[in-house]
């Protein structure tokens, strides 16, 4: 972490030692003062935030949790612990962890097709596809940074689209800036398909229904999405496969990419997915995850036209779930 500039000079007793610059490229820098008769008596939390100016002071709270504070040379780890003068106060500034989100971090890739232009993976289940609150690295984001050197330079490593976390299968990714400005194009004007396997459990409905219903965010928990009249236009095609012993087993064709679309629109006629907690649904057929495969992908090749059709073989769990219902 480079040393930053102040704006506003700090008390002379905190002013940062000179005797510990932090190195280029560095993962931390160690920054410490002295606390003056002024600050005597005060928490130690804001006694940080002097000497931190720059860092929220949630996140100096969390350094002082994990040990990375010291009065006199001892850990100090109590926010609310008052410092008194002449003592030397010290901190391993480390960066926060939105801070290292966007960094390159080396994965196995499942790849079905690759060129100068357009990747296209099958996903695992469990993979977070974009950095978030609590999961900050170890993102398909991540991994595509490390997968080629021009992910550096596209708008969120090249995604055009995302799978849910506990969703597996095909995902399209641009590797130029023509090509992902090519894919969000073909996305906005519904000339991309997409096809899923799904399997929820409730009564069987008809052979082929459609559900046409506005998706927003629920007003109850901000954690779901939910068919609300403010929402978003939706639409999601069902076709049953087979049914048994209560559970369904579905193919779906989007056409809009809403948030958890298939599960609330599932959902939204009493067929929540297996394994959906979120929406209601509960483990069963061996399946502890949500009930879900990306399982075909049509577009045009966004540089080239060329017509290009990928289909995934779902993973075994989903495949055994599946096979079950046949």
């Amino acid at each position: 972490m480079k040393s930053r500039e102040y704006r506003e000079p700090l008390p002379a007793a905190l002013e940062p030692d000179a005797a510990e610059p932090a190195e280029e490229g560095a993962e931390s820098e160690r920054r410490e003062g002295v606390i003056d008769r002024a600050q005597h008596g005060e928490r130690l939390d804001k006694a940080l935030v002097v000497l931190a100016p720059e860092f929220s002071r949630s996140h100096l709270q969390r350094l002082l949790g994990a040990g990375h504070v010291r009065l006199d040379g001892v850990v100090a780890d109590t926010a609310s612990r008052r410092v008194k003068s002449g003592q030397r106060l010290e901190v391993e500034l480390v960066p926060t962890d939105e801070s290292r989100a966007f960094r390159p971090q080396p994965m196995p890739l499942v790849v079905l097709h690759e060129d100068e232009h357009l990747l296209v993976i099958d996903k695992p289940a469990g993979l977070v596809v974009h950095p978030a609150p609590g999961h900050w690295q170890g993102t398909l984001l991540n991994g595509l940074l490390a997968w080629h050197e021009g992910a550096a330079q596209l708008p969120r490593a090249g995604i055009v689209h995302r799978l849910d976390k506990d969703t597996s299968g095909v995902m399209m990714v641009g590797k130029t800036l023509p090509a992902v400005t090519a894919l969000v194009r073909a996305m906005a004007a519904r000339e991309v398909n997409r096809r899923y396997r799904a399997i929820a459990r409730g009564p069987a409905p008809a052979a082929v229904f459609s559900v046409d219903a506005p998706i927003g965010r629920d007003p109850v928990s901000r954690l779901r999405m939910a068919v609300v009249p403010t929402g978003r236009p939706a639409r999601t095609d069902f076709e049953v496969v087979a049914s048994r012993d209560g559970y369904v087993a579905l193919r779906c064709t989007l056409h809009s990419g809403r948030t958890h679309q298939i599960r609330v629109h599932a959902a939204s006629r009493g067929l929540p997915l297996v394994a959906d907690a979120l929406y209601g649904g509960r483990p069963a057929l061996g399946l502890e995850r949500q009930a879900l495969h990306a399982a075909e992908l049509a577009l045009a090749h966004p540089v080239s036209g060329e017509r290009l059709h990928f289909d995934c073989a779902p993973p075994p769990d989903f495949a055994a779930a599946w096979a079950a219902l046949q």
